[in-house]
């Protein structure tokens, strides 16, 4: 006599809840209730996995890694194997700071070097070559008309054909040059003389602002071999005579003052070696004939 259970056929099984975990290799997924035990299909897997053992090797057993047909070395678990991820390389790029600095610092060396180099050269080369060099200045020395920088002694009044003149016959007397500022017209006839031992006549036009001749006056105050004062009618704001030479400018900050002064104060003498001490240092545009008495009695 067969017994029939109330659910029949039709008995609803115990549903797995799978806890993310594989089974044990030869175990069935799911548990046959049917017998309240193992199930043929049970004892089967297990008979299986038992010929199946002696492929395992220690480390498959201990979760390392296993050889399948076509699969990978180093593939855990029977799943696929993973790439080895290369160390991943940081570029510190380079450090331009010190860089910059430098090269900074060697081309300011450079322009030192460069710059007292041609210095040196500059310094080197004659004065006349200084003088020609000035943009602007004007050469008389070679001018044809020779009058212009002839050098002989006169008394009286004398006429000049340049204004202010660069040389040309002369004053037995100069004008004191030792760094001489004069607030008033002098005569041409003694500041040639002055020019003659050696000296730069600063000239001014009259009325310039005071500011304006206070800058000239800054170059010429207390400087041997170098006299100022102003001009009545001068075509131009500033005039620089050196026996020979002469530059017009219309700026007082013209940096062309300084390299006049620098190539031609004593080295344009026609009289090396003669003083800018003990001369006239009074004002006027008439000359004084200091000493013509003497001389005339002298015979």
């Amino acid at each position: 006599m067969s017994i029939s259970t109330p659910a029949g056929d039709n008995k609803r099984r115990p549903s797995v809840v799978s806890t993310g975990k594989k089974p044990p290799a030869g175990k069935s997924s799911s548990t046959d209730t049917t017998s309240g035990g193992k199930s043929p299909s049970s004892t089967a897997t297990k008979a299986s996995a038992s010929k199946a053992a002696p492929g395992k090797t220690a480390a498959g057993k201990a979760g390392g890694t296993t050889s399948r047909p076509g699969g990978k070395p180093g593939a855990s678990g029977g799943g696929k194997g993973r790439k080895p991820i290369a160390p991943v390389k940081v570029s510190q790029g380079r450090s331009w700071g010190p860089i910059a600095m430098f090269v900074a610092v060697g081309v300011l060396a450079a322009g030192i070097i460069g710059y007292g180099a041609w210095a040196a050269f500059k310094g080197s080369q004659p004065w006349e070559k200084k003088a020609a060099d000035i943009s602007g200045i004007v050469n008389y020395r070679d001018n044809p008309d020779k009058t212009l920088t002839e050098a002989n002694h006169a008394w009286g009044p004398l006429t000049y054909k340049l204004t202010p003149p660069v040389g040309g016959n002369h004053n037995y007397n100069w004008q004191n040059c030792m760094g001489d500022v004069y607030d008033a017209p002098i005569a041409n006839e003694h500041a040639v003389h002055s020019m003659e031992h050696g000296a730069v006549w600063v000239a001014y036009k009259s009325g310039l602002a005071a500011d304006q001749v206070e800058k000239l006056a800054s170059k010429v105050r207390g400087n041997e071999y170098m006299l100022m004062s102003p001009v009545d009618n001068l075509d131009s704001n500033v005039s620089l005579q050196a026996w020979g030479y002469q530059l017009k400018l219309d700026s007082v900050d013209d940096g062309r003052i300084d390299q006049f002064i620098s190539a031609l104060r004593q080295n344009a003498t026609i009289e090396a070696g003669a003083t800018c001490s003990g001369g006239i240092t009074a004002t006027g545009t008439t000359p004084r004939d200091i000493g013509k008495d003497q001389q005339q009695q002298g015979g």
